[in-house]
């Protein structure tokens, strides 16, 4: 369990914002959390690590004290069983990909989890090279191998695919949902990305103006809940074509394209673009934008 408060006086380019959060985790959960920029997403995991100071805050996981400023404790981020995982990787790049895991390896451990990660992350024909002669999709594998080294309570990921093509990004999106179930970790994520959102996390916290306006699961934070689960999927609409009585709305899914029949009242607020939701409703498909509210 995580058990976390915070308030920070952000500097926006509005000028000063007060960011006020407060959330309960359970242990093995993936929270994503989603908001415009400035609100503060970054800054809650640069706290939750150590890295940053809050002018009031208390941080309780697993039933120890990581920061109380009521008593003044506050403990630093290498004795914080945390993973950090960045957008730019932040790789030593001297060192090989093995060398850089067992730079993360704490004092005493037993590099048995090195080759597990290896063989996990398919770096093993990888591990003698050095991180400027491996691809992005490569590098951030070994990033997120490197965090996981270190056997952290809470793995924190920071837009860590927003660089990514569609394609290598599904890819990455696997390995975080392999290695957060096989490690049972407990993973924080900030996404921008819907279909993401949708694949990974079990909650979500939206977060504006510098505090949080929804906390649930993504269908319950971002549609209105009156869908089906056994069938649903997410995309982007790339055109909408009226017919004598309907409308047929093509939706970009993955790599593939599908339609769906839809009344004027089920495209409203839907246009080229939109991030929507295909479900299942009495067997029929139907669509729903997906987004803030």
């Amino acid at each position: 369990m995580i058990d976390f408060y915070a308030y920070k006086i952000l500097q926006t380019a509005q000028g000063k914002m007060p960011l006020e959060v407060s959330f309960q985790l359970e242990q093995g959960n993936l929270l994503t959390i989603y908001g415009n920029s400035g609100a503060g997403k970054t800054t809650l995991l640069r706290i939750l690590a150590g890295l940053t100071h809050s002018e009031k805050s208390r941080i309780v996981v697993q039933g120890e004290c990581w920061d109380n400023t009521e008593t003044k404790l506050h403990l630093p981020t290498q004795k914080r069983a945390v993973g950090f995982v960045f957008q730019d990787f932040a790789l030593f790049p001297n060192l090989t990909i093995r060398e850089n895991l067992e730079y993360a390896l704490p004092n005493g451990e037993s590099n048995k989890i090195i080759d597990e990660l290896l063989e996990l992350m398919q770096l093993q024909s990888l591990q003698k090279s050095k991180p400027q002669h491996i691809s992005g999709g490569q590098k951030q594998r070994v990033a997120l191998a490197r965090a996981i080294v270190r056997k952290p309570k809470i793995l924190l990921l920071d837009e860590p695919l927003s660089a990514l093509d569609d394609e290598m990004r599904e890819k990455l999106q696997d390995y975080i949902l392999k290695i957060h179930k096989q490690f049972n970790l407990t993973t924080i994520l900030v996404s921008h990305h819907l279909p993401e959102i949708f694949k990974l996390a079990d909650k979500v916290c939206l977060i504006d103006s510098g505090s949080i306006q929804k906390m649930g699961s993504p269908t319950e934070v971002f549609t209105d809940n009156k869908i089906s689960n056994k069938f649903k999927i997410t995309g982007e609409v790339l055109a909408i074509e009226k017919t004598d009585f309907l409308y047929v709305v093509q939706v970009l899914v993955g790599n593939s394209i599908i339609k769906v029949v839809a009344t004027e009242k089920e495209i409203e607020g839907i246009s080229i673009s939109s991030k929507v939701i295909v479900a299942s409703k009495a067997f029929n498909p139907i669509i729903q934008k997906i987004g803030l509210k």
